[in-house]
């Protein structure tokens, strides 16, 4: 099966930056910083707003946060607090706790044990928690994966890890091993705009058969590769969006993309619903 058609379903409204995307049983959760630290529910069939769950004991500052995940296993969202060094746990009817991680960290994602990974771009480094805050592991990527922008474990224990910022020399996609020493197999290379390559990879969505959604950032698309990191095609394009995608999360129960598209400053965005068909 191999996943090929994207069309744009819904526009949720525009406001500020959105930070933070993900979907949970019927509902889609939008996470917006510098307004008042609440991610927005709207159900999704309709796309309307259902509730807002308020972020407590978060510092109104700017850049607080920078990315949420969800669990469907234990029914829970996930917010990094790049401000406080802490993540922030909700359930669904906004109870809240929080604990710290000791580095800023960047971006999330869960894996099959139910537990949180956690990317640290600053410091290249990958860490699990439980779903309650005790360090599991703490996993520092090979030397060659410098400002790793996310991470997401596969069920084999490998990582598919994206780097690449800036002026960085290499803007890729990589599979690293468990361990987090060796580069199995990689995608892209010297940063610029032809197939193949990237400029900010920013985030990454991974199906039920291993297919990855690559988010790039300034190149404005999203770009899905085999299981083996090979290129299949450009599925998002700079036309179906309005500025640049910067988080994105796969809803493969309901074939649907959710891509967060926000201005270069990160000051206005929206997120946009896609539909992706497979053959």
């Amino acid at each position: 099966m191999c996943l090929c058609l994207v069309a744009v379903v819904h526009t949720l409204p525009e406001g500020r930056a959105v930070v933070g995307v993900t979907s949970l049983g019927e509902e889609i959760y939008l996470l917006r910083d510098k307004d008042t630290h609440q991610v927005k529910v709207y159900d999704f069939m309709r796309y309307h707003l259902q509730r807002c769950l308020t972020v407590s004991n978060a510092r109104r500052a700017p850049d607080t946060f920078s990315d949420m995940t969800s669990c469907e296993h234990l029914l829970c969202l996930y917010i990094s607090n790049l401000n406080d060094d802490c993540i922030h746990r909700l359930d669904l009817h906004g109870y809240a706790q929080q604990w710290p991680v000791n580095d800023r960290p960047t971006s999330l994602s869960v894996n099959a044990n139910h537990n949180l990974i956690v990317t640290f771009c600053a410091v290249s480094k990958i860490k699990e928690f439980s779903p309650h805050g005790e360090l599991v592991r703490d996993v520092i990527l090979h030397g060659d994966v410098i400002y790793p922008q996310h991470a997401i474990q596969l069920t084999s224990g490998q990582f598919i890890v994206c780097h690449g910022r800036g002026n960085d020399p290499v803007h890729r996609v990589c599979k690293v091993s468990s361990d987090g020493h060796h580069i199995v197999q990689s995608h892209g290379g010297q940063p610029g705009s032809d197939t193949g390559q990237y400029n900010g990879p920013w985030h990454l969505a991974v199906d039920d058969n291993e297919f990855v959604f690559v988010v790039d950032a300034i190149n404005r698309r999203v770009t899905l590769l085999s299981p083996t990191l090979e290129y299949v095609r450009q599925v998002v394009s700079r036309d179906q969006l309005e500025w640049e995608p910067r988080r994105l999360c796969s809803d493969v129960h309901r074939g649907r993309v959710y891509v967060a598209d926000s201005d270069e400053c990160e000051v206005v965005g929206r997120a946009v619903v896609f539909t992706v068909y497979s053959v």
